[in-house]
């Protein structure tokens, strides 16, 4: 049922378009492949491009990347959010489909698609009906969203950070549905949210009394007692510190949890939103719910409603918008995510090594930044004289796809706007008051892109963007970590924009001071490089 036709390109252009009825109402659709001579792609060459660079990743509609004339004003890219493919249009190809229309400058497939018909000078992308629905977070909606989770569907919700998608979390089915719903790859565990301390506290080993694993000598029992006593008394202080809130605590997981939920890695996470729609839920409920952001996999993560319905639209989701119908829920603070990034995601993993002499019995490591920071972690530890029992560091990783974490949000492309996004390294920035150095190049690809700053950084190549955001003027953390996501998706809606272009952010002594000040600072970069892919350019190209 997928095709891709090409024909050698000795005349100089060549085209295939056809258009093929099956038996069933649907239909496939052919757009034309064309590459004319000495015109330049995009990120990679056509034989890189692989599933993974493409949205979405089903196996039979996932499409490749398209090529495209970067340089060429008369040129015109048409995509989707979040993107099938990108399709560009060209006047040499007038007359192609259709006297008055044009086709695809690209490298294209067949596409399926329910409705009889598409004018070439439509977006060619899968048209479905959408399926998902706003509600209310009244307290007779939210019952009735509690009920649907018990029943093992699924709802989106706003928390402080992001919107979440949540299931029933002990419920396998409603997991899998998840994982569906977002596209994403069983190698990326889920959070678990909960409203009470104690409720976490059961999520984890540690507070099971039928975690044993003494089969040794007495010696050896009793340090792994005392080992799991210490765990237990961290995770107790941890969480009575910081839930609710946006920190996320990742433990040995009690034998009880679904190893679809840990990505098979015996460790479990869990969080407490202090959001009070979230809360609500939570409690309507009356289990405890998994949510990743409510997002296809590896885009940029929602904040409103909106973001939701854009991306998990042709869902079976309910999405909670605190602004229908509700006078009781301010909708500034209950629509738009309050933080804007992502939880703190800290693991807790105890010494192995029983005979080491040191008195340090575990490690809490950092995995993801976001609000809270290590030294709030280490300061709440030194309150109950836990401190000396645990090294506290920082850890963030970017992986791949392929490899299982215990948190979410290490993958190296994450986060990510529909148009190729890259950093300019620190060098481009802050130029002395001189005139702004840029070559013809440079200045033509700028005028066909969006420049998201941060603290006026990339300020003085304003005038030769297309586009201009600046997270936050003045480089106030808090104001860019609540603006970052909600201005990586607008970078998608800007028409004719076919770059994004963020500063590389490196850390100045002033952006050092506070600690939450100092942990927001390191989630907005992390977003920002993940959103680039850790890709960093010297020059606009």
């Amino acid at each position: 049922r997928t095709m891709i036709a090409t024909l050698p390109n000795r005349a100089g252009i060549h085209f295939i378009c056809m258009i093929l009825s099956l038996a069933t109402s649907r239909q496939l659709i052919v757009s034309s492949y064309l590459l004319a001579p000495k015109i330049p792609h995009t990120r990679t060459a056509f034989s890189n491009i692989g599933r993974l660079d493409c949205y979405p990743r089903r196996h039979h509609s996932c499409w490749t990347r398209l090529a495209f004339a970067p340089n060429n004003p008369s040129s015109r890219v048409s995509s989707s959010s979040p993107r099938s493919h990108i399709t560009v249009y060209h006047p040499l190809h007038q007359r192609i489909m259709s006297p008055n229309g044009v086709s695809s400058l690209s490298m294209s497939a067949v596409e399926e698609t329910s409705s009889a018909s598409l004018s070439p000078n439509e977006n060619i992308d899968t048209q479905k009906k959408m399926i998902a629905k706003r509600v209310s977070a009244t307290p007779s909606s939210l019952d009735q969203c509690g009920e649907r989770l018990r029943s093992g569907n699924l709802v989106s919700f706003p928390t402080e950070t992001v919107y979440g998608l949540g299931c029933h979390a002990l419920d396998q089915i409603a997991v899998q549905k998840v994982f569906d719903a977002k596209e994403r790859p069983l190698s990326d565990p889920l959070i678990v949210h909960v409203t009470k301390s104690e409720d976490a506290l059961e999520l984890w080993a540690a507070s099971s009394s039928t975690d044993s694993t003494a089969s040794g000598t007495d010696d050896t029992n009793d340090n792994i007692m005392q080992q799991q006593q210490i765990e237990k008394r961290a995770l107790t202080t941890l969480t009575q510190h910081f839930f609710p809130g946006p920190l996320t605590l990742v433990a040995r997981a009690h034998p009880t949890i679904p190893q679809i939920l840990m990505a098979n890695t015996g460790y479990v996470a869990c969080r407490s939103p202090s959001h009070p729609v979230a809360r609500a839920l939570i409690d309507a409920a009356e289990v405890p719910i998994a949510a990743p952001s409510a997002n296809k996999f590896g885009h940029v993560s929602p904040t409103m409603a909106k973001h939701v319905m854009d991306d998990l639209g042709q869902e079976d989701v309910w999405v909670v918008d605190p602004s229908l119908g509700n006078e009781e829920v301010d909708a500034n603070d209950a629509v738009v995510c309050q933080v804007g990034v992502e939880s703190t995601v800290a693991k807790i993993e105890m010494n192995t090594d029983l005979s080491s002499s040191s008195k340090v019995l575990g490690y809490i490591t950092i995995l993801r930044h976001g609000a809270i920071s290590s030294q709030s972690i280490r300061e709440a530890l030194e309150k109950e004289h836990l401190s000396q029992y645990f090294d506290v560091s920082d850890s963030v990783k970017f992986t791949s796809e392929k490899v299982h974490n215990v948190a979410p949000g290490q993958t190296v492309k994450h986060y990510s706007p529909n148009v190729p996004c890259f950093m300019i390294s620190s060098s481009r920035q802050i130029q002395s008051d001189g005139e702004v150095q840029l070559d013809e190049e440079e200045r033509g690809v700028l005028s066909q892109s969006v420049i998201i700053d941060y603290g006026k950084r990339l300020v003085r190549y304003q005038s030769n963007a297309l586009g201009y955001r600046d997270l936050s003027p003045e480089g106030n953390p808090s104001v860019a970590a609540s603006n970052v996501f909600e201005t990586l998706r607008w970078s998608e809606t800007v028409d004719g924009a076919t770059r994004v272009f963020v500063p590389e952010l490196v850390l100045r002594g002033d952006e050092s001071e506070g600690q939450q000040q100092q942990a927001l600072v390191l989630a907005v970069k992390d977003k920002l490089t993940r959103a680039a892919s850790a890709v960093v350019v010297n020059a606009f190209q």
